[in-house]
């Protein structure tokens, strides 16, 4: 697998004949936005087709599989342009194998609210060992705020790839409850009932494990909080499903901040089977323009955490999206609107600029011009930023990564993230 950045004058054929490879797998790999118009600075993922296969009738993506030692995700993983579906047909070309495929194991999970495009979700799932329905809140009670999840359990079931039940202090007002949290940590009657509804809903439902995510917790929480996730690793352990716990992204132990200090590093790497950094959001909606995960913080991040946690444990978080602000920037003011990867090249080439890209950041950029004629500057991710990022996993001998989120289309992430890593299946 390569990286080809885009140079002015640049055609998807010309750059499919000069780098040996066929251009449907260039479109399939990539999906990009105006496939006759590429944009200068546009990073390409270039994968080489070393074994093929010509679909014959009464072939099914099964009977391929097996008949050369695949799986039948592994199949959908070296073909995404099956975009998850299962439907063969004769004179159809399947890649096999890929020069440089089969990297270090990776556990990967990836966060999807209920409302996600389907055919989107689908062809997600075969790159996934785990997928979170996000997100089950509950009442000051303990009772569940319930999930119309069936859908994409139902999916992930028919992909083979596991599913995680989230959990959050997540309210309908989309903001984290501090005060809710404080409850079911402090309360022992809303705590049991919670507890007890967890653990009915992950068996009635079948979920393979436990993802928590509770944010902006006071210092004064932070025991309770990693008491709580102990009690459900107790109570999971014993059925073979993990417990999941997000941690916001610290760089030191007292790091202070609501933020930060009621997640204890120590006392939650302890408490759970695998820690979830949540290393993105540096440039955010209310914040100043800047790269959404850059590199040297998402570093820092990792490197204070393998003091603290066991190796083993950690999961890295991917952000899959980027953020467009207005400009000039205004504290208070200032709101930045999110978007796709792909939207994200789809604005640049409809205003004629060039995409750059941040060194330091390992980000691509650009500003634009809009009809009303306000400046805009544009933040997002591609394939040099996912590899750049990617690449601590093996680095640092992470265990996982997870992708926040699912619901926006990233193609070009997928068949990178299947060229650099093998990825683990539950079934």
């Amino acid at each position: 697998m390569e990286l080809y950045v885009v140079q002015p004058g640049d055609t998807l054929y010309g750059i499919a004949q000069s780098m040996g490879v066929p251009m449907s797998r260039l479109l399939a790999d990539n999906r990009p936005p105006d496939p006759a118009r590429l944009v200068e600075g546009q990073a390409l993922v270039v994968r080489f087709p070393e074994e093929v296969y010509s679909v014959r009738e009464g072939d099914t993506l099964r009977s391929v599989a097996q008949a050369h030692g695949l799986t039948p995700r592994a199949l959908l993983r070296r073909n995404p342009g099956l975009e998850g579906q299962s439907q063969l047909y004769p004179g159809q070309t399947l890649v096999l194998h890929y020069r440089q495929e089969g990297g270090p194991p990776l556990l990967v999970n990836g966060y999807a609210y209920p409302f996600i495009d389907l055919d989107l979700y689908r062809s997600v799932l075969p790159f996934l060992t785990y997928a979170a329905p996000f997100t089950y809140g509950f009442h000051p009670d303990g009772s569940l705020v319930e999930l119309e999840d069936e859908t994409l359990l139902a999916l992930a079931r028919e992909m083979g790839t596991g599913a995680l039940m989230h959990l959050s202090t997540l309210t309908d007002e989309g903001s984290f409850s501090n005060e809710l949290a404080h409850l079911a940590l402090t309360d022992l009657a809303v705590q049991n009932a919670l507890v007890e509804n967890v653990l009915r809903t992950i068996q009635e439902k079948g979920y393979q494990g436990l993802d928590v995510d509770f944010e902006f917790l006071p210092a004064s929480d932070a025991a309770a909080y990693a008491g709580l996730i102990r009690r459900f690793r107790a109570a999971l352990a014993p059925q073979g499903r993990p417990v999941i716990v997000a941690a916001a992204p610290k760089t030191y132990a007292t790091q202070p901040g609501l933020l930060y200090e009621g997640h204890d590093y120590r006392a939650l790497g302890e408490a759970a089977d695998f820690v979830f950094l949540m290393t993105y959001e540096w440039g955010y909606t209310y914040g100043p323009p800047m790269a959404v995960a850059p590199l040297p913080n998402v570093r820092a991040v990792v490197e204070y955490a393998l003091t603290e946690i066991p190796v083993e444990k950690l999961w890295l978080g991917i952000p899959s999206y980027g953020y467009d602000w207005p400009l000039p920037f205004r504290q208070g003011e200032s709101r930045a609107t999110s978007l796709s990867p792909q939207y994200a090249v789809e604005l640049a080439g409809r205003y004629g600029v060039a995409i750059q890209y941040d060194a330091r950041a390992q980000a691509p950029w650009f500003r634009y011009i809009d009809p009303e004629g306000i400046e805009h500057e544009v933040w997002f991710e591609d394939a040099r930023s996912i590899r750049a990022k990617l690449e601590l996993v093996p680095e640092y001998g992470l265990s996982g990564a997870g992708y926040w989120n699912l619901m926006r289309p990233f193609p070009q992430n997928w068949p990178l993230l299947d060229s650099l890593f093998t990825i683990q299946g539950l079934f």
